[in-house]
This record gives C-alpha cells, sequence and structure tokens, in this order.
C-alpha cells in the first residue's frame, strides 16, 4: 500500500490528485498541506488522513510519494525537498521555471535513489498512444509537416478565480506557453521521437486582464514554429482566450497520408491515407477543463501510472529526466519572443 500525502491543495489536487488517488486501490492517503490551512483540512475531511501545518510536517510523517501541486516558481523547490526527504514525487507542470532547476530536480532524484515524475498527461491519452503506434511504424512514411492547438478560455475557467496566480509571473514565471504550450510540445517529441531543434516563437498578451483592467504579467496567446530533428516544419498554437468550445488536437503530416488525433467529436483518431482510404478509431475523448471543474470523473491516468512505477519498481514513462526537453523548447520559445529570431534549443 503507497502512502500519499498532496503539497498544495487548489483545484488541481481537488478534481484530479485527490479523488484518483482515493480511487486506486493501492493507495492510503495519509494527508495535505496547504499555505491556507483550511483548503488541506477539507480535503482530508473529504478524502481521508489529516492537514499538516507544514511541508515539513507533512515530510516526516509515513509517507513514501508526494504530488508536489503548488505555483510554479515553488516546483522545483519543494520537489528537491521531498526527493532528499526520501520520498518519491509526482510534480506537476510545468517542471521547474528554469533549465538548471529542472536539472537539479533530475539529480536530486537519482542522488536520492527516487522516482520523479512529471504530470505531462497527453502522452497517456489513447488516441496519442495509437498514433504513435501509428506513426513510428512506419506505414505513413517520413514526416513533412505538423501542427498542435490547445486553446480554452484561460485559467479562470479552472480556478474559478478572475485574480488568478497564473497572471502574476512572479509566481507562475510563465503564462500559457508553458501552461498549455509545455503539453503539445512534450507531445510533438513523445508522438515522433524525434526532438525540437529550432523555434520562432511569439508570446502575446491579448484580451487578459487583473479586475483593476491591467494587462496580465503573462503571455494569454502564444505561437512557435518548430523544425524536428527530421527536418519537419510545424507550428504548436496554444491561448487562453477562446470563449467558445475548447480545442485540444494534433495533426502529422506523412508522405503517405495524415495522422489526426482528437479533431473529431466522434472519432479520437483518424488516419486518412494519401491513397482515398480512411481508417476512424472511436477510442476515448479528452476531457476539457470544463467538464473537470464541472464533476466529469474521466481519470487523466497520472496518478495510476505515478503508483504503478512506484509499487512495482520502475521509472514512471513521464519521468522527470524525459520531461526537460520539451522545457529546453520552452525557455527557447520564451528566448525567440524576447530576441525576434529564431533560437536553437539547448541539449
Amino acid at each position: 500500500m503507497l502512502k500519499v500525502g498532496m503539497i498544495g491543495c487548489g483545484k488541481i489536487t481537488e478534481v484530479r490528485h485527490a479523488p484518483e488517488y482515493a480511487e486506486n486501490p493501492d493507495c492510503e492517503i495519509v494527508g495535505f498541506y496547504d499555505l491556507h490551512g483550511e483548503k488541506a483540512e477539507e480535503l482530508a475531511r473529504k478524502y481521508g488522513g489529516r492537514a499538516f501545518e507544514s511541508v515539513e510536517a507533512l515530510l516526516a510523517a509515513d509517507v513514501d510519494a508526494v504530488s508536489v501541486c503548488v505555483a510554479n516558481r515553488y516546483h522545483a523547490e519543494i520537489s528537491i525537498q521531498a526527493l532528499k526527504a526520501g520520498k518519491h514525487v509526482l510534480c506537476e507542470k510545468p517542471m521547474a521555471t528554469t533549465e538548471e532547476d529542472c536539472e537539479a530536480m533530475v539529480r536530486a532524484a537519482r542522488e536520492a535513489g527516487k522516482y520523479l515524475m512529471i504530470g505531462l498527461n497527453q502522452r497517456l491519452a489513447k488516441a496519442h498512444v495509437k498514433g504513435r503506434e501509428i506513426f513510428q511504424s512506419g506505414e505513413l512514411g517520413k514526416l513533412v509537416g505538423f501542427e498542435t492547438h490547445f486553446s480554452h478560455p484561460g485559467p479562470e475557467g479552472w480556478t474559478g478565480k478572475a485574480n488568478s496566480w497564473f497572471y502574476d509571473k512572479k509566481t507562475a514565471q510563465f503564462g500559457v506557453m508553458a501552461d498549455l504550450g509545455v503539453h503539445k510540445t512534450d507531445l510533438l517529441y513523445y508522438l515522433t521521437g524525434q526532438k525540437i531543434v529550432t523555434t520562432s516563437a511569439i508570446l502575446a498578451t491579448t484580451d487578459k486582464k487583473y479586475p483593476d483592467g491591467k494587462p496580465i504579467d503573462v503571455d494569454d496567446n502564444a505561437i512557435a514554429l518548430y523544425t524536428l530533428e527530421g527536418g519537419a516544419v510545424g507550428t504548436m498554437s496554444v491561448s487562453w482566450t477562446n470563449y467558445g468550445r475548447e480545442k485540444n488536437f494534433t495533426r502529422l503530416y506523412c508522405q503517405n497520408g495524415v495522422i489526426r488525433m482528437y479533431d473529431d467529436p466522434r472519432y479520437s483518431l483518424i488516419i486518412e491515407k494519401r491513397d482515398g482510404t480512411v481508417v476512424p478509431y472511436e477510442l476515448d475523448k479528452l476531457t476539457s477543463n470544463k467538464e473537470q471543474t464541472g464533476g466529469a470523473r474521466t481519470s487523466t491516468g497520472v496518478i495510476d501510472a505515478f503508483v504503478e512505477a512506484v509499487c512495482n519498481g520502475h521509472q514512471p514513462e513521464l519521468s522527470g529526466e524525459s520531461a526537460i526537453h520539451a522545457m529546453q523548447v520552452i525557455f527557447a520559445n520564451q528566448r525567440s519572443a524576447e530576441s525576434g529570431k529564431t533560437e536553437a534549443v539547448g541539449g
């Protein structure tokens, strides 16, 4: 039985981590910590365990693993603290706010002999798993282009707060580029097995404002033109200003056809071959943020994957080390937006 604790009791813990740990038969929830103690107490009453008065107190308790669900700027600090305390760590994305901190997290896990996993859940979606299998089989030939997109109304639709910490650069460090863009960037690497080598990006604040009318401190729209190792070029676009139906899709354009993922309301995966053949797959459906906050209980699979890896003693698929490339691209996107030039991706 894996004994778990949760550090940070915001919306992501409320609708994903806590209920998914509670539903996993291999878990026991020991407790919660949040800077606002009443949040931890509320979740403890609902899911069991107790509210801890500090991170240190939770880490000193009889816990094997923790979820780190705090604001972005604290991801590295608390993850490393937990790893050094001998706990396995599941950290929410984006991994950290500097490349040095990302590498320090991986190093801390290695030195502690513990697992570090990052919540990049799009790799686990069934159409992405099957799409990757089909692409890597080679039946559609070489990749020549791609497009991937993720947009919704923004963090207030998720948190219910107009003045979210997501908008404060000191706390979040990033805007939509890292909030949604890291998912789609990591997904491209996962699907194709090819690293992104250059990027030309635009980050903009086009609509989001604080309650006083001042524009938020981070980007609410972002677009990047990526070049992959194999030479394919394509776009990654994300937005917090889509006030219609949430969009979350990816297409791979190959020499012998197209792999379409989550762009159709019925079929989560569609293969369109160059000879006109169309092969649809009705595999699953991505749950939108609106549906999750409204009570939909469709698991992302992240918690189950983390628990399975720890219980069976193997590196999780979404390991910290595997997440570093996507973060390197996010940092290169920031450099490109600032310089107005195409930037090489480090590492």
